[in-house]
C-alpha cells in the first residue's frame, strides 16, 4: 500500500476552477492505477475519474467529462485532478485512491479495487 495525501481543495464560485494534488509515498506508485471519488454530505463514494499507471488510459464519470482531467507524474509521485467549470453540485470531499496489486481495468469505477486512501480534501462551489 501506499500512503496518500490530498491538497488543492478550497472554495470557489460557480464556473471557477480548482487544481487538487495527491502526494504518494512509496516506490510502486508509478506501478499503480489511481482514481478520484468524492462524497457529498448524505451520499454515497461516487467515481470522478481514473488513470492507468502510464496515464495511457483515463476514465471519467459523465457529469464531469469535458471539465475535469486527470494527469499524474510518476516521477513525482503525484497525481492530479484539474476541475474547470465548476458547478455547485460539484461541492463535495475528494479522496484519491490507489488501485491495489491485482486490479481489474474493467470496473475502474468501483471503490473495491483501490486499497490506499487519501483523507480527503474539500471543494466547496458557491452559486
Amino acid at each position: 500500500q501506499v500512503q496518500l495525501v490530498e491538497s488543492g481543495g478550497g472554495v470557489v464560485q460557480a464556473g471557477g476552477s480548482l487544481r487538487l494534488s495527491c502526494a504518494a509515498s512509496g516506490r510502486t506508485f508509478s506501478t499503480k492505477a489511481m482514481g478520484w471519488f468524492r462524497q457529498a454530505p448524505g451520499k454515497g463514494r461516487e467515481f470522478v475519474a481514473h488513470s492507468s499507471w502510464s496515464e495511457g488510459t483515463t476514465y471519467y464519470t459523465d457529469s464531469v467529462k469535458g471539465r475535469f482531467t486527470i494527469s499524474r507524474d510518476n516521477a513525482k509521485n503525484t497525481v492530479y485532478l484539474q476541475m474547470n467549470s465548476l458547478k455547485p453540485e460539484d461541492t463535495a470531499v475528494y479522496y484519491c485512491a490507489a488501485g491495489r496489486v491485482y486490479f481489474l481495468s474493467s470496473r475502474y469505477y468501483s471503490p473495491n479495487e483501490y486499497d490506499s486512501w487519501g483523507q480527503g480534501t474539500q471543494v466547496t462551489v458557491s452559486s
